[in-house]
């Protein structure tokens, strides 16, 4: 029997659509147990990103799907170290637009860049949005909120 896999992975998670949910199906296939953590609205906007859906609403979204065992808030850069080691992950696992970029985290354990779901983005679908008349922009938002 395999030894037991922590994974570890990290998103914003705005506008949750198929390609992150797949992106969470495939990761899963890698271990036993999924931390996720979810971009705080605070930390989001350090990173210039700015979203449509709240925090609390992400990480419920998140933390509702099969397999994820764990989700965490995403407060700076900085914690990525100290969470591998708090919860003993053998595995960092993000989206292969990142590839690089967290390289340095092999020094604590495995780190897999894994393939996007083509054809599908946030900012695809921000895209799409943005060409919305204001008037039905306005009544979707106003369902939103009331949400």
């Amino acid at each position: 029997m395999p030894a037991h896999k922590n994974i570890l992975t990290y998103g914003t998670f705005d506008l949750f659509h198929i390609g992150h949910l797949r992106l969470i199906q495939r990761i899963l296939k890698l271990g036993d147990k999924l931390i996720v953590g979810v971009s705080t609205d605070e930390f989001n906007a350090v990173k210039g990103k700015k979203c449509t859906m709240p925090f609390e609403h992400r990480a419920d979204i998140v933390g509702s799907i099969k397999g994820v065992d764990l989700v965490i808030p995403e407060q700076s850069w900085e914690q990525k170290i100290k969470d591998i080691k708090k919860f003993n992950v053998d595995i960092f696992v993000m989206g292969d637009d990142w590839k690089g970029k967290f390289d340095y985290l092999k020094e604590y354990c495995d780190v897999i860049y894994l393939p996007r779901t083509e054809g599908i983005s946030t900012t695809k679908i921000k895209k799409t949005l943005s060409s919305i008349s204001p008037d039905l922009k306005q009544s979707l938002n106003s369902v939103i909120h009331q949400m």
